[in-house]
């Protein structure tokens, strides 16, 4: 298991709290962790926390084209964030489309309740 952060306090209280996994201090729009030495692509990414609302506007297709580079064959992205954060879910949508990748399961909730055009949330599972 592995974690990226770009801030390091972030990433030193993952480790004080979780030690065993690899946590790294990096921009998600320059991930290249092969060229860390990390060459094994992944099964699953796990994108939570609201994240993507977080990232630079222009650099939100570039992040989903980073994590659809880094999987294996057969690999998904889970993709959770609220609404009301300056990032639509039709822009989410958009930018998942624009990034080569099809969202293959769409919920509101990591509970598996169903999105709706109410939804305040969305939990997207995507594949290349």
């Amino acid at each position: 298991m592995i974690g990226i952060d770009v801030d390091p306090f972030l990433i030193a209280a993952a480790q004080q709290d979780h030690p065993d996994p690899l946590w790294l201090v990096g921009d998600l729009a320059e991930l290249d962790l092969p060229a860390q030495g990390i060459t094994d692509g992944f099964d699953a990414i796990v994108c939570v926390g609201n994240v993507m609302p977080f990232l630079a506007p222009s650099t939100r297709v570039t992040v989903l084209d980073r994590f659809r580079t880094h999987l294996r064959p057969g690999g998904r992205v889970a993709v959770g964030f609220g609404a009301r954060r300056n990032y639509t879910f039709d822009e989410f949508f958009a930018d998942v489309e624009a990034a080569g990748l099809t969202a293959a399961v769409v919920l509101e909730s990591w509970d598996l309740r169903p999105f709706t055009t109410a939804s305040d949330f969305v939990v997207a599972v995507l594949t290349p």
